[in-house]
């Protein structure tokens, strides 16, 4: 599998009398057509990574390579070609009267004939299951449905990465994990690679990778099931899992738990091996 990113050292500061960097040395590569998640406190240069890779900034020192190319001032527009970004508040995001328009907004842009604008625009509104809502005011959708519209705005632009920067934060459980699986959904259906900027475990348990970020640099990266099992979650700004922690419970409770990540399904079949040999 190639990588479609590569960051090297990336140096980055917002104000150049600042004592220490935001970003201090940041290295790392995102594999085509993998859910990369990036977790890590406030501060820790979550969001500034990503919008150096989206060339929003422009780092002091060191390279980002986009599918081969190195990012300059010369190809940034470009290479923002190949990628989509949907932020925390999609109202922030809608230009469009209505949601058919606002998705057709950036293929207005990039100058796509009309009918095959028409068709991005049914194909991404049916991919996000918003097609029922195209007469509609953006103003006057849930903010679940707001990020399947943004959502929708980015996909029919067929990018090559999709960028969440905290996305889901402002939905509720059931409408976070509902919104993830549909994007899991549009990058297998696309082949697209995702990165992911995120507190939700949920959104972590998909992905194929996760970077931990201290204090501007890469703490750690790891498979979700090799994070989910360190002890210092919390100090991430993570909570424990579900079922490692029930998982821990069992084992206090005597029930020859293997130390292991589980997921719900995986952990009920362990139960019914360990009960059915009792």
């Amino acid at each position: 599998m190639t990588n479609i990113i590569e960051v090297k050292d990336l140096k980055y500061k917002y104000n150049e009398a600042d004592a220490t960097y935001t970003l201090n040395g940041v290295s790392f590569h995102v594999k085509q057509g993998e859910w990369l998640s990036i977790i890590g406190h406030n501060g820790s240069g979550k969001s500034t990574t990503v919008r150096l890779i989206d060339g929003l900034l422009e780092a002091e020192s060191g390279d980002i390579v986009i599918a081969g190319d190195k990012l300059t001032v010369d190809n940034v527009w470009e290479k923002r070609h190949q990628i989509g970004m949907v932020f925390q508040n999609p109202d922030n995001q809608f230009v469009g009267a209505t949601v058919e328009d606002d998705v057709a907004f950036g293929l207005e842009n990039q100058g796509i004939p009309l009918e095959e604008m028409q068709e991005r625009v049914h194909q991404a509104l049916e991919l996000v299951g918003m097609s029922d809502f195209k007469k509609r005011e953006p103003a006057r959708l849930s903010g679940g449905q707001k990020q399947r519209v943004a959502i929708a705005g980015v996909v029919a632009l067929r990018p090559n990465i999709i960028i969440l920067d905290e996305a889901t934060s402002m939905l509720d459980p059931e409408g976070r994990l509902d919104l993830i699986r549909t994007v899991k959904d549009i990058k297998d259906h696309y082949d697209m690679t995702v990165i992911s900027i995120t507190h939700d475990l949920d959104e972590v348990a998909l992905s194929d990778r996760v970077i931990v970020m201290k204090e501007g640099e890469v703490e750690s990266v790891s498979r979700p099931e090799e994070l989910f099992m360190r002890k210092d979650l919390q100090a991430l700004d993570l909570n424990q899992p579900f079922t490692a922690d029930l998982a821990d419970q069992l084992r206090h409770k005597g029930l020859e738990v293997p130390d292991r990540y589980f997921t719900e399904e995986e952990l009920e079949e362990t139960l019914w091996e360990l009960l059915s040999n009792k």
